[in-house]
């Protein structure tokens, strides 16, 4: 863009650029060459044995022969996929729910301010924090084993943290309960921002509340439910902290819940940095090839009339 003011020409194209430079900078200097540091490290052998320092020494692509090898990562895959499915499923549902509801100018809500920041308030509350109130709950001897004891329910306390389906049942329940906030303010945001034009040609239709949110609201939804669906991949499967605190690192019962994340965390525990590297870009293709699957069974991949 120029303006002409006494004869000079002002370009204000550089301030654009300007403007991008910190930006351009962390990105730089806290992901692109920790990316490449990791892609390099995880074609050397660089590991402790003891004290002893063994590496860097180039191997290839011994490191990811050696993690495919031993199936360990398809077992935690499948793991981290379950959960993150167990939790995304109703939490979509859940949030689609609110969503539509304090959205929906014919309600007159009262109160619903309130109701949104009450909602939001689990996703400000620390992962650790959380997950050290569910191991209290239900423990052994926690309040819900005592509760469910006295009304009859059971005769002796149930081990939530010893059975796959409890414990992975919990981890999905706290992911949900701390992003459901999150998602139903993203999908109200995208409902407020439909044209009620709509809504009122759908109403002197005579259509009811369902369909208009089938045949209105959902479509006109798809681009905010695939960023939902993909940055929810994408924590799913980046799933540690929760997980990591409930069972104490173990993954426990039967590694039922150790994720791809907590594999990788054993790695950088115990200084094998070459594995670790190596599964990083595994899960780093892995992200990207499930990213462009949701892309493309839900047809965001094109532009459609």
């Amino acid at each position: 863009m120029k303006s002409n003011s006494g004869g000079k020409a002002v370009r204000y194209n550089k301030w654009g650029y300007i403007f991008l430079i910190p930006f351009i900078v962390v990105f730089v200097i806290f992901q692109l060459v920790p990316l490449v540091n990791t892609i390099y490290n995880s074609f050397f052998e660089n590991y402790m044995s003891g004290l002893t320092q063994v590496g860097p020494r180039f191997v290839g692509l011994d490191n990811y022969k050696a993690l495919f090898s031993s199936g360990d990562i398809w077992t935690y895959f499948k793991n981290t996929m379950v959960l993150w499915i167990m939790c995304f499923i109703p939490q979509i549902f859940l949030s689609l729910l609110l969503g539509a509801w304090f959205s929906d100018v014919r309600l007159k809500l009262k109160g619903s301010r309130f109701f949104k920041t009450v909602i939001y308030l689990p996703n400000l509350i620390m992962a650790s924090a959380f997950s050290m109130l569910f191991f209290t709950l239900f423990s052994d001897g926690g309040p819900i084993n005592s509760l469910l004891m006295q009304i009859g329910f059971i005769s002796e306390p149930y081990k939530f943290l010893s059975h796959a389906g409890s414990a992975r049942g919990l981890i999905a329940m706290m992911n949900c309960l701390m992003w459901f906030g999150n998602t139903t303010i993203l999908l109200m945001a995208g409902m407020m921002g439909i044209d009620t034009s709509l809504f009122e040609a759908a109403e002197v239709d005579g259509a009811t509340s369902t369909q208009v949110f089938f045949k209105i609201t959902l479509p006109l939804l798809r681009p905010i439910l695939v960023y939902v669906i993909i940055t929810s991949l994408i924590g799913g499967l980046q799933l540690f902290d929760v997980p990591q605190i409930l069972t104490n690192g173990t993954g426990d019962p039967m590694r039922s819940t150790m994720t791809l994340i907590m594999y990788l965390n054993k790695h950088l525990f115990s200084k094998n940095y070459g594995m670790a590297g190596a599964l990083s870009v595994v899960l780093f293709i892995l992200t990207t090839v499930l990213s462009l699957i949701v892309f493309k069974v839900t047809g965001n991949d094109k532009r459609k009339g």
